[in-house]
């Protein structure tokens, strides 16, 4: 579904306020600490397998592996950030600032790092993996929205241009992906037991990046569902639909679409808000961006809520790339997160009475 006229004129005017004040609400939450009541990390998920021709040795792998911080008075709702490129693009801005993590661990939302079976800190895989460099660089400069060339930046792109060390820490910090329907199907099996075992909170909101948006999606469709809240998914490479909506398959499925039972479709539709979001210099043609209306249009249909945002043109956010929450306004861009959990009610504090003693205490009265 398409953002309606006067909700996307709303998010404009408040993001254009926005331009006025957020240097200063960014000092202020630099300025302010983070105070954690717990941090740490576990595995799930994945199997046991024994040692061809000996049954006595074993390989524990196909997990996936999730880091945590967890606010002193925390609200809520789980932020699971799932990168498809690294988990660095949510830990820092590309000038080094403050990424998502810290901002939002200082607005005190639970925050969850995942990496994929295979990926990251979860690399144990189950089957043979070799390894061929491809020489990306150039491929993730236009990727990733940098700008149509390599090194040819947009003139308004939200990225320290004349850092040279920034963008070698941006592209350096690439993981391996596997972007085929196995492994597609293997992480959205590994995430959808993590969301059932309640490691990850009783209500779960899924920032995805890119190829991850399809992972999550499939998430919500193998998990009961029951506590998986939201997803937000920035400029997501995939989506799922229904058999009855005459969409064919990808061969490959590495990045969709999808094609999932109805019954199964329908799961996204009990997911209780659902975004898809867009960065800048994408046009009204673009193929991603209308499988995104047309994956919205149908978790509405139904029953559903799903909406589709442009940061440039809803918003008035000029030159977001491809991955939004690092560029240089990601605290504009998290303003816009916020809104949608307050607007969708994900938004509270798991225990007010503790909040309450605890701003008593902070405040002296």
């Amino acid at each position: 579904m398409e953002l309606p006229a006067s909700q996307g004129l709303a998010i404009y005017l408040v993001a254009t306020l926005l331009a006025f004040s957020s240097a200063a609400n960014l000092a202020q939450e630099r300025n302010r600490p983070i105070v954690l009541d717990r941090s740490g990390g576990f595995q799930i998920g994945g199997s046991v397998i024994n040692a061809p021709g000996n049954p006595n040795r074993t390989l524990s792998c196909d997990h996936g592996y999730v880091e945590y911080f967890i606010p002193w008075t925390p609200r809520q709702t789980s932020l699971v950030m799932w990168h498809s490129s690294s988990t660095q693009v949510f830990q820092n801005r590309w000038d080094g600032g403050p990424g998502f993590k810290d901002l939002f661990l200082g607005r005190d939302y639970p925050v969850y790092l995942w990496d994929g079976p295979r990926v990251g800190r979860a690399n144990w895989g189950c089957q043979n993996q070799t390894y061929t460099p491809a020489y990306g660089d150039q491929g993730n400069f236009v990727s990733w929205n940098f700008g149509p060339a390599y090194m040819k930046w947009w003139p308004d792109v939200q990225f320290p241009t004349h850092d040279d060390a920034a963008w070698q820490q941006a592209t350096s910090a690439r993981y391996q992906e596997f972007n085929t329907y196995a492994n597609v199907l293997l992480h959205a099996h590994a995430a959808a037991v993590a969301a059932d075992s309640g490691r990850l909170g009783d209500s779960i909101v899924y920032l995805t990046n890119s190829a991850a948006g399809l992972r999550a999606q499939l998430t919500a469709v193998r998990s009961n569902t029951a506590r998986i809240k939201g997803i937000v998914a920035y400029e997501s490479i995939g989506f799922v639909f229904p058999d009855n909506a005459n969409v064919t398959q990808s061969a490959l499925g590495g990045y969709g679409p999808v094609v999932v039972p109805l019954d199964e479709f329908k799961k996204l539709a009990r997911v209780a808000a659902i975004q898809f979001v867009w960065g800048d210099h994408r046009g009204p043609g673009d193929t991603w961006v209308q499988q995104s209306r047309q994956c919205a249009a149908l978790i509405n249909s139904y029953g559903g809520n799903a909406e589709v945002l442009m940061l440039g043109d809803d918003a008035g956010l000029k030159g977001s790339t491809h991955i939004p929450f690092a560029d240089m306004d990601n605290a504009e861009v998290a303003v816009l997160l916020d809104q949608f959990l307050a607007r969708n009610s994900l938004d509270g504090y798991a225990d007010t009475s503790l909040l309450v003693e605890t701003e008593k205490g902070v405040s002296g009265k």
